[in-house]
């Protein structure tokens, strides 16, 4: 465990083919400089998750800050990750808030924290073995995929409350990823929030009566969780794809930064990971997870560097600290989120998809054919089991089933041969 950096040649200039490695850093203007950039690849994801669940927005991009610190030091400074809030908490936090209001919410949040961190002090122990085996590629791309399918009603919805806004939105999107590389592509999604807002601005649907009261500095809005068990079945699954999540960024990680001792911190990551989003639950903000979007920034300028998130998350800290800036992002109309939201949760979707291509499933299986079928069906159709005072809804019972389906079709099979 090392808490300080040492000097990557002269500070200045990375060899082509060299990378400044985790426990490395440039001079401090220049890390500071990757530090901002990596806000910037967070962002635009970050605080979509509260302008679309309804939570403060200050207060989630505060835990996103102090999550990210938090998770440095526990795994010892050595893993670079921001943690960003995680979509997968989306369908769960809106039937909370429909039901029971933003204290429930909170409370299936923390509920989820609690169960990651203990699930990584279990791999802490034991190693990844058994999260392999309960969660092979296709029933981990199954539960992926249905929990971004499982969010297209919300989508249309928002795209139908204003449709030429969503449309430029969504074209920008599709455009700035298609005719752009490197970090610009990276940012389709904030480029084409921030192009949409232009345009509704000058179609006048804007309000910025909020903007105009609120203050440049101030706390954000914290408030604690309500203990309401019915809420925790909605949010169990979103631990498997938390635990998918980091295990693959820990892996893409060691391969980028060319040091395979990385996947050692899993368990670590996986028990930060739960911590912040606990801590996270606990203040009223959105859970966490580790961020694709700053993977890919650091494979693209090569800079692994730890102190460069340390930047990051103190720069996120301090923006939360003006409600103005929540004000902003309150006003973001519901076309800009539905011709965003399309991209993203469909990207989510085909993420699932793509976990089944890496890894070559096997498709002619019935085990496979029929995992993947029920899980999604039930997740899309958003299938609900009620029992007692506990409400199962698509996510939860479409996770379930891909866990189920695939294990007792798989023994099954086996027996007979």
């Amino acid at each position: 465990m090392s808490w300080s950096w040492t000097l990557h040649g002269d500070g200045r200039n990375v060899t082509e083919g060299e990378i400044v490695a985790p426990g490395e850093r440039l001079t401090w203007p220049r890390t500071i400089g990757f530090g901002a950039q990596h806000v910037v690849a967070m962002f635009g994801a970050t605080f979509l998750v509260p302008a679309i669940t309804g939570f403060p927005p200050t207060t989630t991009l505060f835990f996103s800050g102090v999550g990210t610190l938090l998770f440095l030091i526990v795994t010892g400074n050595r893993l670079p990750s921001y943690l960003g809030s995680s979509f997968a908490f989306i369908a769960p936090i809106g039937a909370a808030m429909a039901s029971d209001g933003i204290g429930a919410a909170s409370f299936g949040i923390l509920a989820t924290g609690v169960l990651l961190a203990i699930v990584g002090a279990i791999v802490i122990i034991t190693g990844t073995g058994w999260i392999e085996a309960l969660m092979p590629p296709i029933v981990a791309g199954a539960i992926v995929a249905l929990i971004g399918l499982n969010l297209a009603d919300e989508a249309n919805a928002n795209f139908q409350a204003a449709p030429w806004t969503a449309l430029v939105t969504l074209s920008v999107v599709l455009l700035v990823a298609v005719l752009f590389r490197g970090l610009i592509a990276r940012l389709s999604i904030i480029i084409g929030v921030t192009v949409g807002y232009l345009f509704a601005s000058l179609a006048g649907i804007l309000k910025f009566e909020a903007v105009q009261d609120a203050d440049w500095f101030g706390l954000p809005e914290f408030h604690g969780p309500e203990a309401t068990w019915s809420v925790v079945p909605a949010f169990l699954p979103v631990v498997l794809v938390l635990i998918a999540e980091n295990v693959g960024h820990v892996r893409s990680v060691a391969q980028l930064a060319e040091d395979e001792g990385i996947n050692l911190a899993t368990g670590k990551a996986l028990l930060a990971d739960g911590l912040a989003t606990s801590l996270a639950g606990a203040g009223g903000g959105s859970g966490t997870t580790t961020y694709g979007e700053n993977i890919g920034v650091m494979a693209a300028t090569r800079v692994y560097s730890t102190a460069a998130y340390w930047v990051a998350g103190l720069v996120a800290i301090a923006l939360s600290m003006s409600p103005k800036v929540g004000a902003v992002i309150n006003t973001i109309p519901a076309g800009v989120l539905g011709g965003v939201t399309v991209a993203l949760y469909g990207l989510i979707g085909v993420i699932g998809i793509k976990i089944w291509v890496d890894n070559n499933v096997d498709f002619s299986r019935p085990v496979n054919q029929f995992t993947a079928a029920v899980a999604l069906v039930i997740g899309i159709g958003d299938l609900t089991l009620t029992m007692g005072d506990l409400t199962f809804t698509g996510i939860a019972l479409g996770s379930i089933a891909a866990v189920v389906v695939y294990h007792v079709m798989n023994t099954l099979d086996r027996s007979r041969d």
